[in-house]
């Protein structure tokens, strides 16, 4: 257009949102992990337990190859993430274990190096399981209608927080880039906070 000078050099981002700060309780968390327990498929218990103990996403988990995973050094190589960053996620005993049972399978095809698989399509190829339907619906027997897949994710990265694991430290497992964006996700239960409380002199 032959200007000569940028039109929208003044014009700031708008601020991110606030963030959702939707935590599980104790009993909604027993009843999750029950019905996905429950359910006919193993690897729902699977991915939705692996989600909560390490706060991947559902599409790092869903596309996740069994070359990927090293049970023996408790990790899982990343190469493709959201902010297109690979990165290494160190596993909890109950990850690696969950692990272990995905990858032990024994229904698993054997054209596929998919961990998560679903049927073959058209093109007679295995795509990523796909849960999302089963996921609504036993979201909604079980109430929890406002309780998102990517919450397991937020209730992952504030438990890192809670169990005393430094900014950096949560940042390299959960990906997160600038410390603003990780804030958004670690909301510390009061609860908790009051007990340490009890331990500090605030006053003389």
């Amino acid at each position: 257009m032959g200007l000569i000078y940028n039109p929208v050099l003044n014009i700031r981002r708008p601020a991110p949102g606030p963030g959702r700060n939707r935590r599980l309780s104790a009993d909604e968390e027993k009843r999750l992990l029950e019905a996905v327990a429950a359910h006919s498929n193993p690897m729902l218990r699977w991915i939705v337990g692996i989600a909560l103990e390490t706060g991947m996403r559902s599409s790092e988990i869903l596309t996740l190859r069994r070359n990927q995973v090293d049970l023996e050094r408790r990790i899982v190589r990343l190469l493709e993430t959201k902010n297109t960053t690979p990165r290494t996620v160190p596993l909890t005993l109950g990850a690696t274990q969950l692990f272990r049972q995905a990858l032990n399978n024994p229904i698993r095809p054997i054209e596929t190096d998919l961990i998560f698989f679903g049927e073959p399509g058209k093109d007679g190829h295995r795509n990523p399981y796909q849960f999302n339907a089963v996921w609504t619906r036993l979201k909604k027997a079980l109430g929890l209608k406002d309780f998102r897949f990517h919450d397991l994710r937020h209730e992952a990265v504030s438990r890192f927080v809670e169990a005393g694991l430094s900014d950096q430290e949560v940042a390299a497992i959960s990906g997160h880039k600038s410390m603003q964006m990780l804030k958004r996700y670690t909301h510390l239960r009061a609860e908790d906070i009051v007990s340490k409380l009890d331990a500090v002199r605030v006053s003389k």
